[in-house]
């Protein structure tokens, strides 16, 4: 009984603890999931264009 107590407890102070949170609008979750993705294609088409020269770098070296 003392472990259902103890679970009891622990999500009853989560629970408590998820009502202090200051959650993002909904807004700012948008403009934060577009930094995401822009971030992601440009370090993406970065790291492409880095492994296409070196590659060709590479086969330049070994022909």
């Amino acid at each position: 009984m003392e472990k259902l107590d103890r679970a009891k407890e622990f999500f009853n102070e989560s629970k408590q603890e998820l009502k202090k949170v200051t959650w993002p609008t909904k807004q700012q979750t948008i403009t934060s999931t577009w930094v995401v993705v822009a971030v992601t294609v440009v370090l993406a088409v970065f790291l492409g264009l880095v492994d296409l020269v070196l590659s060709k770098f590479i086969g330049y070296i070994l022909s």
